[in-house]
């Protein structure tokens, strides 16, 4: 046929631009005609009749809008429906014009029939067989090749772009139709030399020629009429292929000259074809090539495939870039490939897989955007899963990227596409699909991506529910109108279901992400969840309604049996991930502990010499010096054995001939190989499998398991059970000392299939968990232990699990270090999540920080002092000036190839408040050295006893949100339960407001209280108590000894009252480092466990006596004070042989109390008059009086603060109307007295008897 005039439209690739016919003789009225439609159209719409409005609008409707940039009424196909403020939003492609436009609603009008018959001005044109390629480099060989791909490159897209914009004439040449493309070959006329398109993309390596089932139209069956690009009411009479491009109102003027014969070619190709095939073809050939070349239009285009692979060859061959290959050789090279080396899978129902995107079952849109956002799938799982849930089957899906949404998403937004299947549902508000995940992290990056493709089908309006554990929360959820898509969590989901049962009357499709991890965490949650959409799905309106399961994981359990048994109807399993298929198929593992020198013995012991079935067994190693081993040593034994590796593969076809015989009942064959030698047998009939040599990989554990897929067992099929006691597969794993470091793996995996673990494998594996826990000393202390006081599994985190002696010694900072105990102001400045943040203690005697801040302000006023630098050092502090404060900055992390660029990002970190960012070179200011001698001020807070609800590990972000707006910058005052290294632990943490003119202060609020009443939180009353255990573990106590004194007793007067002098037992120091510290915070009363009073030993030797030795405890105290005098009630009753001794700066009481010895060493805050004090008993209790030196009020009563030592609040308000303290008192009694109910309440939890 002739080629045909064109002019372009619209330009997205060589894969697709939209053209229109340009006129030429007889055919130059065809523009009149729609210039006359569009004026008709424009005179009928325009009068805003009611009757044209359309009632409803969905995707691929054809109608009418009206186009603001043109200003008329176009035809147009509505392709995506967007929901804005107050209206919809839809947006529209211009047939005519080959444009996207977005249209109001208002402006969409119903397509008169009238108006509908001229076809579509705008034609979507391809280029016929013509294929992008791209580079691929192959580092590991370091060569590279021009390849197929999938998208056209940008410069192909650019070039083919200049290419029709310099041209004077563009025409096409038809070859083929299918669905809405045309392909046509492309010439275009630059400075009077005509060029085909198609041979010059491929002639400059940005194309290549593939020739595919899909480019040629051999039958009428496979052609599409052209009317169906049009509408319905359209005839579909086409007299050709090419006359199907021209106005249907002028198919009955086409002129003869139009239907030519076959003998009718293009000069031009034709000319060049001739050139190829005559030094080598004959006139048989030849004659083949031009007819090919050329079609007759009386019959349907049939075009042979062998000219364009000639013309494919000589370009490539007079091309002389060396990396250009035969493409029809590469993908023959490749489709050997994926033959002899396919990937394993195991499916319970046949499945035809979609491995190319463009063949995948998903809506044309949705495959648009998943290119859009560079995705380069399906994957092998993706191509396997996601027909059948496109289809609306039930399904489960096992693979290795069972946590990836994308597995399920677009075949379900697929699905839900098509509104009419719901039709018979109630008609109310309420969700259609319902996805559940098993955090909130996972429940939000899934609603992100709902958002992000659902645009791609209908309106949807999905929303993400997650609620706490406040019940009027819950009651006041409301759906948002047309929602038809919930995300939420187990938990979440039944506290709605507590209040809002009838939203999910239309529920049809329920699917569970990560559904291995949901089961673990929540299966009783899951299965109420189950039984109610089975109630669901019974009502009489969901009858004829689709319903669809959908679990998605990575590991198989009997909970997904029980799932797909009791919930499921006729399901489709995929599993891609071979050790958990071995799970499925119910494969018996057996783990055998061995010294290596001793695999050969054990194997001849595992091997069954007699079995009553046919056995074939694979024996798995990795060296060819392994495999020639084991086979001597099975043969020596009797046993029919074959072995196979590299270096005999003219064996392989005789060995697989052996193998696939049938065996009698009570044989036994052997096979010795390598792992690179099973592709090449593609044996799944395997009974067993033995590992003489410990895997390389998982996947290679996988390949190995998937020999025995033939023998897996169905769980689907009625009598199959992983209950059952013998099992037909067998897995046997030798694991030597030399594989230890997987032990672990082998552990978890074992638990995984609920097979018997060895208890040397137990034993084994704790032994390798202790070595790698030694080998943590440079890791930071677990974040999840410090904030809960457990980790989930301490097996594969990276983290320390351990508190040791050297690494978590208190902090310095100003002039001493951290306080391991007592009452602190501290001042949160960023705050990671609810309950862990980073800040200062606020020293209200001296506080450094302030005057250095005060000084750097000084400092930098100078501009003179504000010295840009050129180039940073790693970990080197810096100053920087920010929001109009300066702030002391240390480099973690300078980009490598830009360490002496001036305008380059680098990573710092805020020393004095914790927080990181980024910042460019030239904003930070040299750091004079007398600015960095403060240590960094930078505290670690954690609040005890309160962690997330449903065992989440991480804060929502509502409750942290919540907390960050409340706190950040503000005082508080907190209780110091525990502190290691940089690290403090608060209970409780209150915001104190003091109220002058009354004289008091009150508590604004306890963030743990904040929490807990936000429902986002429960109590955690373990966590403390867990970290006192891991500092017991490291024996924190060694350090404590050389702290205390040893206690002494006179040998003269071994019954009369003793003086014990003892150094502070309870100081900051000894209360960290001391193993006793448990006891501390755990009681009120501090017991020294671990220490012998030598008193006692004394006694013991000088009686020669066995008796039992004595422990000395420290007493519960509780004071107030006058002017004059300070009260001291020690909380003992039946006291015996007490003694109490008065100097100018302490007091040392000690006394006996049923057969404990108890002593109070106590070094005052100031002097007393010793002559003047005394020690009563009253109301069977010692009460001690000190008369102060001077008359004045105390701030404290102990130089060091000690946790058995407590005001007693019971004379507070005779104390408060005489404190001379005025508002902002120093920070001892700020803190101690200040804090009332709060710090009252947590001594008393925290301060139970510790001596019994």
């Amino acid at each position: 046929m002739k080629m045909i005039e064109v002019l372009i439209l619209k330009i997205e690739d060589p894969g697709c631009f939209w053209v229109t016919v340009k006129g030429c003789r007889t055919f130059v009225d065809s523009e009149m005609e729609y210039k006359k439609l569009h004026a008709e159209m424009n005179q009928f719409y325009n009068r805003d009749v009611e009757e044209v409005k359309p009632l409803t609008l969905e995707e691929g409707q054809v109608c009418v809008v009206f186009c603001q940039e043109l200003k008329c009424w176009c035809r147009a196909v509505v392709k995506s429906i967007l929901f804005c403020a107050d209206h919809y939003l839809a947006e529209c492609f211009l047939v005519d014009y080959a444009k996207y436009t977005p249209v109001k609603t208002k402006d969409i009008r119903v397509a008169v029939e009238a108006f509908m018959q001229l076809p579509y001005r705008a034609k979507k044109f391809r280029l016929y067989c013509t294929k992008p390629v791209t580079l691929r480099i192959d580092f590991c060989e370091d060569a590279s090749e021009i390849v197929p791909a999938k998208r056209w490159d940008s410069a192909a897209i650019q070039y083919f772009q200049n290419l029709l914009k310099g041209t004077s004439q563009i025409e096409a040449k038809l070859c083929a139709i299918e669905d809405d493309n045309f392909d046509v070959y492309l010439y275009v006329t630059i400075k009077d030399e005509k060029i085909c398109v198609n041979d010059d993309l491929v002639a400059k390596n940005f194309a290549c020629y593939v020739m595919t089932k899909e480019n040629t139209v051999n039958s009428a069956k496979s052609q599409k009429p052209w009317s169906s690009l049009s509408l319905k009411s359209s005839p579909e009479k086409v007299i050709s292929p090419a006359l199907a491009l021209w106005p249907m109102l002028m198919q009955g003027k086409v002129h003869n000259n139009l239907e030519t014969s076959g003998d009718a070619s293009n000069f031009f190709l034709e000319k060049t074809c001739r050139k190829i095939a005559a030094p080598a073809l004959n006139g048989k050939t030849e004659s083949t090539v031009r007819a090919t070349v050329g079609f007759s239009l009386k019959e349907n285009i049939n075009i042979s495939a062998q000219p364009t692979v000639q013309v494919n060859r000589l370009l490539q061959f007079l091309n002389s870039d060396s990396l250009k290959t035969d493409d029809i050789h590469y993908e023959q090279q490749e489709f050997q490939k994926i033959n002899t080396a396919q990937p394993p899978i195991v499916l319970s129902n046949k499945i035809e897989p979609r491995s190319v995107l463009e063949t995948t079952p998903l809506l044309v849109d949705l495959k648009k955007e998943l290119l859009r956002n560079k995705f380069l799938g399906p994957n092998l799982t993706e191509s396997y899963c996601w027909p059948p849930i496109a289809r609306g089957c039930d399904s489960v899906v096992i693979s290795h990227h069972g946590n990836d949404p994308l597995l399920y998403i677009p075949p379900v937004l697929t699905f839900l596409r098509s509104g009419s299947c719901y039709k018979s549902l109630p008609t109310r508000n309420g969700p259609i699909a319902l996805i559940i995940c098993p955090g909130w992290r996972k429940a939000q990056l899934v609603f992100e991506l709902l958002e992000k493709y659902g645009r791609c089908s209908r309106p949807l309006h999905p929303m993400l529910i997650l609620l706490g554990l406040n019940k009027e929360e819950a009651k006041n959820v409301k759906l948002q109108r047309g929602c038809e898509v919930i995300v939420t969590t187990p938990h979440s989901l039944l506290r709605l279901l507590e209040h809002h049962s009838l939203f999910f009357l239309r529920l049809c499709h329920l699917v569970f992400d990560e559904v291995d991890n949901l089961f673990s965490e929540a299966s009783k949650q899951i299965f109420t969840i189950l039984e109610y959409y089975k109630k669901t799905i019974t009502i009489e309106e969901q009858e004829s309604a689709p319903h669809q399961i959908i679990a998605v994981g990575s590991h198989w359990s009997k909970h997904i049996e029980h799932l797909t048994k009791e919930f499921m109807n006729d399901p489709y399993i995929v599993i891609t991930a071979m050790e958990e298929a071995s799970i499925y198929g119910n494969v018996q593992q057996v783990v055998q502990l061995c010294l290596n020198c001793q695999r050969t013995s054990v194997l001849l012991q595992i091997l069954d010499f007699t079995p009553s079935k046919a056995q074939k067994t694979l024996i798995f190693t990795n060296s060819v010096d392994e495999t020639e081993m084991v086979y001597k040593a099975v043969v020596s034994s009797s046993i029919f054995c074959l072995k196979v590796h590299k270096e005999i593969e003219f064996h392989f076809k005789y060995a697989v001939e052996q193998w696939k015989k049938i065996f009698s009942s009570g044989s036994h064959v052997v096979l010795v190989l390598t792992d690179d030698c099973m592709p090449s047998l593609g044996i799944t009939d395997a009974t067993c499998v033995v590992h003489f040599s410990f895997p390389a990989s998982p996947r290679v554990f996988g390949v190995r398991l998937h020999s025995m897929s033939d023998n897996f067992q169905n769980v689907l099929e009625k009598g199959s059970s992983i209950d059952q006691v013998y099992t037909k597969a067998k897995s046997i794993l030798l694991l030597t000392e030399r594989n230890g470091c997987h032990a672990v793996g082998v552990l978890r995996y074992l638990e995984h299939t609920d097979a018997k673990i060895p208890p040397e494998l137990c034993d084994f594996t704790a032994g390798v968990l202790e070595a790698k826990e030694d080998m943590k000393l440079a890791r930071p202390l677990c974040q999840y232990l410090k904030r809960s006081g457990v980790c989930k599994d301490m097996r594969i985190c990276p983290d320390r699990h351990r508190v040791h002696l050297q690494i978590d010694l208190p902090q310095e900072m100003a002039d001493n270090t951290i306080p391991m105990a007592g009452c602190v102001t501290i001042v949160p400045l960023h705050i990671v999540d609810a309950t862990n943040y980073f800040g200062r203690i606020i020293d209200k005697q001296k506080d450094q920080y302030a005057i250095l801040v005060g000084e750097m302000i000084e400092y930098f006023k100078k501009a003179r002092n504000k010295v840009s630098v050129e180039m940073v050092e790693k970990l080197a502090l810096y100053g920087l000036h920010e929001e109009g404060l300066f702030h002391r900055v240390q480099v973690l992390e300078i980009p490598p190839k830009e360490e002496n660029c001036f305008f380059c990002n680098v990573t710092i970190k805020y020393i004095d408040e914790g927080r990181t960012g980024q910042v460019q070179v030239h904003q930070l200011f040299h750091l004079p050295t007398r600015f960095q001698i403060l240590p960094p001020q930078a505290v670690e807070f954690i609040v005890c006893r309160v962690k997330p609800i449903d065992n989440e590990i991480e804060w929502n972000p509502k409750v942290t949100r919540y907390i960050h707006h409340k706190i950040r910058g503000k005082l508080h005052e907190a209780k110091i339960v525990l502190a290691l290294g940089n690290t403090i632990w608060v209970d409780p943490m209150v915001r104190v407001t003091k109220l002058s003119e009354l004289k008091t202060s009150i508590n604004e609020y306890n963030i743990r209280s904040e929490i807990l009443s936000m429902g986002m939180g429960i109590d955690n009353p373990e966590h403390i108590k867990q970290l006192q255990k891991l500092c017991k573990h490291a024996k924190m106590l060694a350090l404590e000894e050389k702290t205390l004194q040893t206690l002494s007793v006179p040998e003269q007067d071994a019954d009369s009252p003793q003086s014990v002098p003892e150094k502070d037992v309870a100081s900051p120091h000894s209360l960290l480092m001391g193993e006793n510290f448990t006891d501390i915070c755990n009681s009120s009363q501090m017991t020294l466990e671990n220490h012998q009073c030598d008193t006692i030993s004394e006694l013991k030797k000088a009686e020669g006596s066995t008796q039992h030795h004595h422990k000395c405890f420290y007493p519960e105290i509780k004071w107030f004070q006058k002017e004059d005098t300070v009260t001291m009630k020690i909380k003992l009753r039946n006291i015996r042989d007490y003694k109490c001794d008065f100097f100018g700066d302490k007091v040392v009481f000690s006394a006996f109390s049923g057969d404990k010895f108890y002593v109070a060493d106590m070094e005052l805050h100031a002097n007393i008059l010793k002559g003047k004090s005394v020690c009563v008993i009253k109301n069977e209790e010692p009460v001690i009086i000190l008369a102060k030196d001077k008359k004045e009020f105390w701030c404290r009563l102990l130089k060091h603060k000690n946790p058995n030592v407590s005001f007693d609040f019971e004379h507070w308000e005779d104390f408060e109307d005489k404190s001379p303290f005025p508002v902002g008192a120093q920070k001892a009694y700020h803190s101690s007295a200040l804090i009332t109910e709060e710090m009252e309440e947590s001594s008393e939890d925290s301060g139970t008897e510790s001596d019994d």
